[in-house]
């Protein structure tokens, strides 16, 4: 939920299998981010800080300590006063956000980012007492006042900010929270994306970042891959300690709040905000953690054989087939591919994707500082989405659009929910870029003919679903790990890559050995950093999407009519009313079953093709 002061990298969905980007690759977009503010001097900026600042303190006059008495058309004006606040407070935090990301190294962008949010963060206090005061009036006083037509639409505000009763703090320990959050989280976070950014690679004598690294390592040459993935073990291994630092001090923090906070593990604070069960994702994890022998270990067992290698190496995870063609996908070509398959589905879908392509919604290229992976960013709901990438011209690249586009769709259509409703629980927001790329993977399958174009298809398609499901929820394993254990003191970077090192050996298999180094890998992942447990989502995401595919399929009639419904509702609707009628349910551990038999089918087309 975004109730006043918008956490800028909270909102943003990043994609955790994003490569890099270059300008070779035909005409690549840039952002233009004129639609939020014509610049960070810009007198618009000003006026709105000015507005921010008056609007909180009148909101805290007009309501503090008063909640209790409101009846439901007073409540009803405190809800619109708080969504316009928190509509300008996004627009303002989105705007020097999408700056910064697109140059993270620049001073300028830097020091706009850190007063914007310095300054939300100083204006917006006086509202901290909204959410502590709403979950002290009692149950029945809430529910006279929801009567109100108008007030009814925001129940589900209600309703998810009384889930954190239990884990309210006194409203002047909340109130330091709000304070302190520049100097907290936040701080540790800009230092890890400055230094992530910052970072320097030498490959074959050409200097590298650290996207345009790592996709090197699905290059067709093995010697080529095996250098990148060496260079990355010694520059991440040079910059260890600092990068340990930000993983032990952020765990500690939320080991620390989590306590004070009565959290009974540290997930739980992720499975609140993403209005799902724990017993939900614990079904959902220990399916996928169940299903490894026959997935993943049986992909790579299969790839390990056509690579011809006795044992496969961290550099080979994501290589080519030996029958791949080494081609170079140009932007206008990607474009078309994504846009046939989502006009394929329904020519709405593709009338919604437009605009990115032709208004400035996207910023595809490479530069200097510019912030690694993908993502897709809503925004403010007045305003529009914006969509990052690093392209490289890859066919993963052409999927990485796919997904990241999916989101920008979901997020339009969920626009008119207003900024209180519009965004999705992470677990929900991955459904339409899941489902975007399984579009443009179908049609690209339906489009192929010959049978060794065909095989690579399906291997690229397992293998980006392995990276979705089974490395995902290792991530989560890992970081369920790394919490645990900081419990019992201060980690050293050993005994990190110790914990890294269990979860991939376990979740990768048998086929493969691990390199020296492969131990630090751990350290350059934003989601660990950004938002703790958020990983889960992507898996979540994945066996959803499989099983509303499968819907798809066995009932075609009338499906997209239900599927924008679905999307439209933005965070309105919890994930059970949403899939019911879609004749699905996501807390019966046969549902992720259903979902994981998808990849597991993909993979016995493949051993039948041997």
């Amino acid at each position: 939920m975004r109730f006043t002061q918008p956490q800028f990298a909270q909102n943003m969905v990043f994609d955790a299998n994003a490569t890099g980007g270059d300008a070779a690759f035909g005409d690549l977009p840039e952002w233009d981010l004129t639609d939020l503010y014509p610049a960070p001097d810009a007198p618009e900026v000003k006026r709105d800080l000015d507005w921010i600042e008056e609007a909180c303190l009148s909101f805290a006059r007009d309501y503090e300590g008063k909640l209790a008495g409101l009846d439901g058309a007073g409540m009803y004006e405190c809800i619109l006063r708080n969504e316009r606040i928190s509509q300008v407070a996004g627009r303002l935090g989105s705007f020097a956000g999408l700056l910064y990301y697109q140059n993270t190294v620049d001073s300028e962008r830097a020091t706009f980012f850190s007063d914007i949010q310095d300054k939300l963060t100083t204006y917006t206090a006086p509202m901290v007492f909204f959410s502590l005061e709403v979950n002290r009036i009692p149950d029945e006083t809430i529910e006279a006042m929801l009567t109100h037509e108008g007030l009814s639409r925001y129940r589900p505000i209600f309703e998810r900010m009384r889930k954190m009763r239990p884990h309210q703090l006194s409203d002047e320990l909340e109130r330091y929270e709000h304070d302190m959050s520049i100097v907290g989280a936040s701080a540790w976070n800009k230092l890890f994306d400055e230094t992530i950014a910052d970072l320097k690679f030498t490959v074959e004598g050409k200097e590298l970042g650290l996207e345009a690294t790592s996709t090197l390592m699905m290059d067709q040459n093995r010697d080529k891959r095996e250098a990148a993935a060496r260079e990355m073990a010694r520059v991440l291994g040079q910059n260890i300690k600092i990068l340990s630092r930000v993983h032990n001090t952020l765990a500690k923090m939320g080991e620390v709040e989590d306590r004070w906070r009565r959290m009974p593990t540290p997930q739980t604070g992720r499975h609140l905000s993403n209005d799902v069960e724990p017993e939900v994702v614990q079904a959902l994890r220990d399916a996928v953690v169940a299903a490894y022998p026959k997935l993943s270990h049986r992909y790579y067992e299969l790839k390990r054989g056509w690579l011809g290698y006795d044992k496969l190496q961290v550099w080979d995870r994501n290589a080519p087939l030996p029958m791949e063609e080494t081609r170079v996908v140009d932007w206008d070509t990607a474009r078309a591919m994504v846009m046939d398959a989502y006009a394929g589905f329904d020519p709405k879908m593709a009338e919604i994707a437009k605009p990115f392509f032709e208004r400035g919604w996207i910023d595809a290229g490479v530069k200097p500082g510019k912030a690694p992976g993908a993502f897709a960013h809503p925004t403010v709901t007045d305003a529009h989405p914006y969509v990052m990438l690093n392209y490289l011209g890859k066919q993963r690249d052409v999927m990485t659009l796919a997904h990241e586009l999916g989101h920008g769709v979901h997020q339009v259509l969920a626009a008119e929910q207003g900024e209180l409703l519009a965004d999705t629980p992470l677990t929900l927001a991955e459904t339409a870029s899941v489902f975007g790329e399984m579009l443009t993977f179908q049609k690209l399958l339906a489009d192929t003919t010959n049978p060794a174009q065909r095989k690579v298809l399906l291997a690229g398609k397992v293998e980006d679903m392995i990276n979705t499901v089974v490395r995902q929820i290792a991530f989560y394993d890992f970081e369920c790990k790394l919490h645990e254990a900081r419990k019992g003191g201060e980690l050293t970077p050993e005994a990190i890559g110790q914990l890294w090192m269990s979860v991939q050996g376990e979740s990768l298999g048998p086929a493969f050995d691990f390199m020296d180094g492969y131990d630090t890998f751990w350290a350059y992942v934003p989601h660990f950093v950004h938002s703790p447990f958020y990983v889960y989502a992507y898996a979540f995401g994945d066996g959803l999407v499989n099983a509303l595919y499968a819907a798809y399929q066995e009932s075609p009639e009338g499906f997209q009519d239900k599927y924008f419904d679905m999307l439209k509702a933005g965070g309105s609707k919890h994930h059970s009313e949403l899939l019911k009628p879609f004749g699905l349910d996501a807390s019966d551990p046969k549902f992720w079953d259903k979902g994981l038999s998808m990849i597991s089918g993909f993979i016995d087309e493949l051993e039948a093709m041997e």
